[in-house]
């Protein structure tokens, strides 16, 4: 009697390994986000859009985090699958996008932008200072702009004083936008409007509202309404000139304080912060021409209220 072989048989199994990467060879002038869209229409614009935050397209070699980087014909797009290694993380700041020249970064509400006399550590300046003192202890970083301590959002370094300088000389020319979101008290009626005043600062550190051309800076802030109800409105708000403390005295000037800034007459404080958040920057690179634009996600407290 025949015994019957039990050695197990061979099956062809492999599987198809999902390559590392996949190519594209862009063929005419568009947008990163609208390609990639056309080329993957299984996914989702929120899908690519995390691809892109979380640095898995490269242009020609290089990662890329914004949707609307403009492509080149012959241009060499990829995709790559597995995630990047993980960057090194900080208390209080997210670094959206770095290369040679400058830094720009997401700052959360709470943390200053740089060093006053009660508090020198843990700004948003000495901890991108011992950032890029990392790769190299002769690295210095230098402030271009600044944000209120509890304004969350986007801001922008300089990695020498010499892009330092100019970004500052020619600011109005290279930034292209500069988008707040900003939570007032009450229900704003006026859907769209344009804010135009002249803006002093008192011997208290105070600002506010003048018409006097001579006696103060000029101010002008447009805003929109994108959500409102009884008790709050959230603005989409644009600056046309960058004064300290404007959004939060025009929002007052209208009669509809900043949630939270009892500086300029708010009355409410209902997410235990300031409600203003710097949601969107566009600039021309000061080196190398190219147009960043960096957009963060509405925080989650804001949006809370509607």
């Amino acid at each position: 009697m025949k015994q019957k072989d039990r050695r197990p048989k061979q099956q062809n199994t492999q599987k198809v390994a999902k390559p590392e990467a996949t190519r594209f060879t862009v063929i005419e002038e568009t947008e990163l986000l609208v390609f990639l869209l056309a080329k993957m229409a299984q996914k989702s614009r929120n899908d690519v859009k995390i691809l892109l935050r979380d640095k898995h397209i490269f242009v020609d070699g290089k990662p890329i985090t914004q949707f609307n980087h403009v492509l080149k014909p012959e241009q060499i797009v990829e995709i790559h699958w597995k995630k990047a290694p993980e960057e090194q993380k900080y208390r209080g700041i997210n670094i959206v996008f770095e290369d040679q020249y400058l830094i720009v970064i997401e700052k959360q509400a709470g943390v200053l932008s740089i060093a006053t006399e009660k508090q020198k550590d843990n700004t948003a300046y000495s901890i991108l200072s011992g950032h890029i003192k990392k790769q190299d202890p002769r690295n210095r970083i230098f402030v271009v702009h600044r944000l209120d301590r509890e304004t969350s959002g986007l801001m922008m370094f300089a990695k020498s004083e010499k892009v330092q300088k100019l970004l500052q000389e020619s600011w109005n020319a290279t930034i292209q936008e500069r988008t707040y979101l900003a939570v007032v008290e009450g229900y704003v009626e006026k859907k769209q409007d344009t804010i135009t005043s002249y803006l002093v600062e008192s011997k208290a550190l105070i600002v506010y509202s003048n018409k006097n051309s001579e006696v103060g800076q000029k101010a002008i802030t447009h805003y929109e309404v994108l959500k409102s109800n009884k008790n709050f409105s959230l603005l989409k708000v644009n600056l046309e000139t960058g004064r300290k403390n404007q959004i939060r005295v025009h929002a007052k000037d209208i009669g509809h304080s900043v949630i939270g800034d009892n500086k300029y007459g708010a009355k409410t404080d209902p997410i235990k912060r300031l409600g203003l958040h710097a949601w969107v920057l566009a600039f021309k690179h000061p080196i190398t021409g190219e147009d960043l634009n960096f957009e963060t996600e509405i925080p989650a407290k804001f949006l809370g209220l509607f």
